[in-house]
């Protein structure tokens, strides 16, 4: 079964719209792993627009799962992996001004840096991911970083999924075997939803887990978050 990991940036980003504590993220953490999320995934940014830095620490404590803390490899961001030491820590290079996660990592030009900063982590026992594109050439990339796993970029899938444009999971189903074929392991995010996620799942091999958010937390307006956590296991299956 490909593992679920609830990333709950959405419901800061309602708490931090009223100032106050709630809905409060340590309490929805909880939440997700009773209902039966393997995972819980945290994306902090620089200006903390969402999840802060203070939640991550927070969260160390009641994360029984899987705690994936995403990001960009800043000193700061650095120096909270080092000491909270999640289960996981994936990589992604997005800009100080972007509003989501919006490319992968060029693995091939920054080589040399993901080598450095994945070797401190696996020092600590922390298991390393690189947010890549669907790119063959980017998947051999990674695999000379060191990286224990990969995470596709599954935005452009989504959106041609929509479209009815089935011939998009093509790419995806090419790098996993890429992935698996080099010994790293295969996770996948951004944009998958109870619509098109068993169609991910389905045809892309090897998939050890995948990261949901903003659609599981926007689902959840309307069905609830037991049910829609439950649904997603359902069909990751």
């Amino acid at each position: 079964m490909t593992k679920l990991s609830v990333n709950i940036n959405k419901i800061a980003t309602l708490r931090n719209a009223r100032g106050g504590d709630y809905p409060n993220v340590v309490q929805v953490a909880k939440d997700v792993q009773l209902f039966g999320a393997q995972g819980v995934t945290i994306h902090p940014r620089p200006d903390e627009r969402h999840i802060r830095y203070q939640d991550a620490y927070d969260l160390k404590s009641v994360v029984t799962t899987e705690y994936n803390i995403e990001g960009n490899p800043i000193q700061k961001f650095m120096d909270m992996v080092l000491t909270i030491k999640p289960t996981q820590v994936t990589l992604v290079p997005d800009s100080v001004d972007a509003i989501t996660s919006n490319a992968g990592w060029d693995t091939i030009k920054h080589k040399d840096f993901l080598m450095e900063v994945i070797s401190d982590f696996k020092r600590n026992n922390i298991r390393t991911s690189i947010f890549v594109d669907p790119v063959i050439n980017q998947i051999e990339g990674a695999a000379k970083t060191g990286t224990d796993r990969i995470e596709l970029y599954t935005e452009e899938f989504a959106k041609q999924f929509a479209l009815g444009n089935m011939t998009a999971i093509k790419p995806y189903v090419a790098c996993a075997e890429k992935a698996h074929e080099l010994g790293l392991g295969v996770n996948a995010g951004h944009d998958l939803s109870l619509d098109n996620i068993q169609f991910f799942k389905q045809n892309v091999p090897h998939l050890a887990e995948v990261s949901i958010g903003h659609a599981l937390i926007a689902e959840a307006i309307y069905i609830g978050l037991q049910p829609t956590v439950e649904a997603y296991l359902k069909l990751l299956k």
